[in-house]
C-alpha cells in the first residue's frame, strides 16, 4: 500500500509543477519568469524521487516515466487544488500558498519517517516549501493589501480556490495505512500549522477566510476536465514516441 500513497504525493507535485511551468515566458515580470519555473523544478524533482521509489516498492516493472506519462486521467490521485488552471497571477500565488503551507509542516514531520527515502525527500522538500511559503505569501499580502484592483482579484482568488483546501487534510485508505506504519505523517495533524500560516498571511493581506462547501474527489480519481487538457499536453511526446529517451 505504501507505493500507492507515494504515488498520490508524487501526482500532487507533478501536476502543480506542470501548472507552474506554464508561466515560463508569460509571468508579469522577469523575476517571476525565473522564480516560477524554478519552483516548478522543485516540485517535479520531488515527484521524480517519489515515483521512482513507488515503482521500486510496487515491483511491477513500471518506471517513474511510466507512472508520470502512461496513466489515464482517472488513474491520477492528485488533489483537485493542484490541477486548477492558473487563472491570473493572484490565483496562482494563492494556490501555491495553500499547497506549500500544508507541505512545509508535512515534510518537516516526515523527516521522522520509518522509510529512508521518504526521510531524504523530506529533508530537501521541507526547505523548498519554506521558500515557497515566503514567496507566495509575500505576493498574497502585496496584492491583497494593494490597489483596489489587486485586492479585488485576490479576494476573487480566495472565493475560487478555498473550497478545494479541505482535501489537503483527507487521507485515502492507502495513505492511512502508511500513516499507521509511520511512513508518512497523519494529514489531519497538519491542519493547525496550516491554519496558523493562512491566518497570519490573510491578516496582513486584509483577506477573510470564506465559508465554503468543500469540493473533493481527486484522491478517488474524480477530476475536472482541466486535468484532461493538462495531461494531453504533458504526455504528448511520450505517447507520440513510445519509449523515447533523451
Amino acid at each position: 500500500m505504501a507505493h500507492l500513497a507515494l504515488i498520490e504525493l508524487a501526482d500532487d507535485h507533478l501536476i502543480l509543477g506542470h501548472r507552474l511551468s506554464e508561466w515560463c515566458g508569460h509571468a508579469p515580470m522577469l523575476e517571476e519568469d525565473l522564480a516560477l519555473p524554478n519552483m516548478a523544478l522543485d516540485l517535479i524533482g520531488t515527484a521524480r524521487t517519489l515515483y521512482d521509489h513507488a515503482a521500486t516498492l510496487e515491483d511491477a516493472g513500471r518506471s517513474e516515466d511510466d507512472l508520470a506519462f502512461l496513466r489515464v486521467e482517472r488513474e491520477y490521485r492528485n488533489l483537485l487544488l493542484v490541477e486548477r488552471p492558473n487563472g491570473d497571477f493572484a490565483q496562482t500565488m494563492l494556490r501555491q500558498l495553500y499547497f506549500a503551507a500544508f507541505m512545509a509542516p508535512f515534510w518537516h514531520a516526515a523527516q521522522d519517517s520509518s522509510d529512508e527515502v521518504v526521510r531524504g525527500v523530506a529533508g530537501k522538500a521541507s526547505k523548498e516549501m519554506a521558500y515557497h511559503i515566503r514567496h507566495a505569501g509575500e505576493w498574497v499580502i502585496r496584492l491583497g493589501d494593494g490597489t483596489e484592483e489587486s485586492a479585488e482579484r485576490m479576494a476573487e482568488a480566495v472565493e475560487e480556490l478555498h473550497r478545494f483546501t479541505d482535501e489537503l487534510f483527507e487521507s485515502s485508505p492507502e495513505a492511512e495505512a502508511t500513516e499507521t506504519a509511520g511512513v508518512l505523517p497523519s494529514r489531519d495533524r497538519i491542519r493547525a500549522a496550516w491554519d496558523a500560516t493562512i491566518a497570519e498571511v490573510f491578516s496582513q493581506a486584509a483577506l477573510e477566510v470564506p465559508e465554503v462547501y468543500p469540493q473533493t474527489g481527486g484522491r478517488a480519481g474524480l477530476h475536472g476536465e482541466c486535468l484532461g487538457h493538462l495531461l494531453a499536453e504533458m504526455q504528448y511526446l511520450q505517447r507520440a514516441y513510445p519509449g523515447a529517451t533523451w
